[in-house]
């Protein structure tokens, strides 16, 4: 991926912040066929330091498991916010006109060697973790218990668990820092007049990451 110095983002916390707020990754594996891409939810734990672990399962009939090309790392892409960028929320096109659309995002990029995982205790341990983090900002969490015992291990038995120790972390948070403050403070304007609450996501990291806010301010 291509990370240009003003977009670069390293901060552990921040990029595991993504993660967590965004499990659903873009699974990328070399296959005997080629590159593959599979979407899976995966659960990030913080150890090992200093980037931590993915866990996740795939369905047995996938062939993502049994099909990996020995010692090629995957990678895991967490797509965050995103927002189409209008040149007329510039100032600067009023004045100069030399403006043109661009796009904002955050997004990270884990690396590691997958490790397939055929164990049906950990694949519990598994999905409770990752069921737990979901449910937990419901009134009315579920958990795996309160599924039949029986129910739950038959299906527990259709997947197989997958485990990536991340080894190179990578975030790129484009987010309007190359613009000027007053770009900056129209590309806000424009984004929270689109009322959408991706549009004013994407304006709230518009400003906590300006140039002009200090850097450790929380993302």
């Amino acid at each position: 991926m291509y990370v240009p110095a003003h977009f670069e983002e390293s901060r552990i916390e921040v990029l595991h912040a993504l993660v967590r707020a965004r499990p659903l990754a873009t699974l990328v594996t070399l296959s005997s066929a080629g590159l593959e891409a599979n979407h899976i939810p995966l659960h990030l734990s913080a150890a090992p330091a200093p980037f931590g672990t993915l866990h996740g399962h795939v369905a047995r009939a996938n062939p993502l498991w049994k099909d990996l090309v020995s010692g090629v790392e995957a990678l895991a892409i967490f797509q965050g916010p995103d927002q189409y960028v209008s040149p007329s929320w510039y100032p600067a096109k009023r004045e100069h006109g030399r403006v043109v659309p661009t796009w904002n995002y955050a997004v990270v990029h884990a690396r590691g060697a997958l490790r397939v995982i055929d164990d049906p205790a950990w694949l519990r341990g598994q999905l409770e973790a990752l069921t737990a983090g979901q449910e937990a900002s419901l009134s009315e969490p579920w958990a795996i218990s309160d599924a039949p015992r029986e129910y739950t291990d038959r299906l527990i038995g259709a997947i197989v668990g997958i485990e990536m120790t991340i080894t190179t972390l990578t975030g790129k948070w484009k987010v309007s820092q190359n613009q000027p403050a007053e770009n900056q403070a129209g590309v806000v304007s424009g984004l929270n007049d689109l009322g959408s609450a991706d549009a004013r996501e994407m304006a709230e990291l518009v400003e906590a990451f300006s140039p002009s806010r200090p850097r450790d301010r929380p993302a």
